[in-house]
């Protein structure tokens, strides 16, 4: 493998990845990334043995370099009910036919990084799994420290819906993992659509909630002040006609006479 460089001028294609890309693509494999894959794995890409595969060439390359792998994403179809998203679908147990699409693999040789070829390539296994008319959604991992891809798959408007704790194992340490999921073909949520909310949703709900709260509030408050005041309104009349009564009496018996609710 010769050394790639990018230059403006570069045409990438991308194609189905063949039975003479395994060298490079065990190569690619063994440089990107810290998990060691079996020999099997790479002979089931190449032959497409149960994975569909996708990779990406420069064709402005020099000759003998312009079919070689620059990037690739692997991918597998499993049953949705058999999968351990199945909780994430809503799903219909008397539909035993409804797949997805899970991504195995995705990587992109440096030189050729920042280009969008990720993107591309997500691209291509999102448009084979709308494709397939029982796919209701694609999903992958995503270690816990890989940045740059939590952050593409969420411009690409991935979900990340669950976070696994101790999922990779790698070097005798483990890592967290997220998991993301993107629907397709009418694939969504368990929640119904009533309470599946979107944050600006949930702010203008929560807005809501709180100002009845206040308002409920306030007139609780009125209230009790309305209640407070005639209860007030009820004692100062009693104790203006206990004041009444008693400067008569007084008066009469030659006291000072008091006046105003001061007199108790």
């Amino acid at each position: 493998m010769v050394n790639p460089k990018v230059s403006g001028h570069s045409k990438i294609c991308y194609r189905p990845i063949r039975p003479s890309d395994i060298d490079i693509l065990e190569h690619i494999h063994g440089r990107l990334f810290p998990i060691r894959y079996e020999n099997a794995f790479f002979q089931d890409v190449v032959n497409g043995q149960d994975i569909v595969s996708w990779g990406a060439v420069d064709r402005s390359r020099p000759d003998g370099q312009s079919d070689e792998l620059i990037g690739f994403v692997t991918a597998r179809v499993v049953l949705a009910k058999e999968s351990e998203i199945v909780d994430m679908l809503g799903y219909d147990s008397a539909k035993t036919d409804q797949t997805l699409v899970y991504v195995l693999t995705l990587g992109v040789v440096e030189a050729y990084r920042s280009h969008g070829i990720a993107s591309s390539l997500i691209r291509e296994v999102i448009n084979y799994a709308s494709s397939i008319p029982t796919c209701r959604a694609v999903y992958l991992h995503v270690i816990s420290y890989n940045i740059a891809a939590i952050n593409l798959y969420k411009k690409m408007s991935f979900k990340c819906v669950r976070r696994l704790q101790g999922f990779y194992l790698i070097n005798g340490r483990h890592y967290d993992s997220f998991l993301f999921l993107y629907y397709v073909n009418g694939g969504r949520s368990p929640c119904s659509p009533l309470t599946v909310l979107s944050i600006s949703n949930f702010r203008e709900l929560l807005s809501a909630i709180v100002s009845y709260m206040r308002s409920g509030f306030k007139s609780v408050t009125a209230r009790l002040c309305k209640n407070e005041g005639k209860k007030i309104s009820r004692r100062a009349k009693c104790k203006e006609s206990y004041t009444l009564m008693s400067a008569t009496h007084n008066k009469r018996n030659g006291a000072v006479e008091c006046t105003g609710y001061e007199c108790v």
